[in-house]
């Protein structure tokens, strides 16, 4: 299957919008992403178009971003594109969202602490916990003492 995958920076425009749903948790926001060039007839840069994609993250990834993303933070998205387009009052939309796989912050322009998420518990075992030890080796039985009383064999 050909998917295009993208890698784009740019910033948070809307605040996340978290839901729980069937499938699972899952989060939305809007990305700014402004293009920047050098104007050479005025020795600066230059913001070109902004282009703006919705990020959609879904289960831990989507809980991760409700926790961690504001509005304003800079961020690098990875994840597949898809552009829909459909038809709205007699004139055609279209719209690029990107089924995210990796949000970060983009360190390039500031700092952030990480915290590993909490695991949740894991359920009780169904069955018993097998008995890992094993008797040492040296005496028949395992037993230790008896080991350290027994003659060594002289051949």
């Amino acid at each position: 299957m050909n998917e295009t995958v993208v890698c784009v920076v740019g910033n948070v425009a809307t605040q996340p919008v978290y839901r729980e749903g069937v499938a699972g948790p899952s989060a939305r926001f809007r990305l700014a992403v402004t293009s920047r060039y050098w104007d050479r007839e005025k020795s600066a840069w230059t913001d070109g178009h902004t282009n703006f994609f919705t990020v959609w993250t879904n289960r831990q990834l989507a809980v991760n971003v409700a926790a961690s993303v504001e509005v304003g933070q800079p961020v690098v998205v990875q994840g597949r594109l898809r552009v829909r387009t459909e038809q709205r009052e007699q004139q055609n939309w279209a719209s690029a969202d990107i089924d995210a796989v990796a949000v970060g912050h983009d360190l390039a322009r500031g700092t952030a602490v990480f915290r590993r998420g909490a695991k949740p518990e894991a359920p009780q075992a169904a069955r018993p916990e097998p008995a890992w030890e094993t008797p040492p080796t040296g005496s028949p039985d395992g037993d230790p003492a008896r080991q350290s009383q027994e003659p060594a064999a002289v051949t």
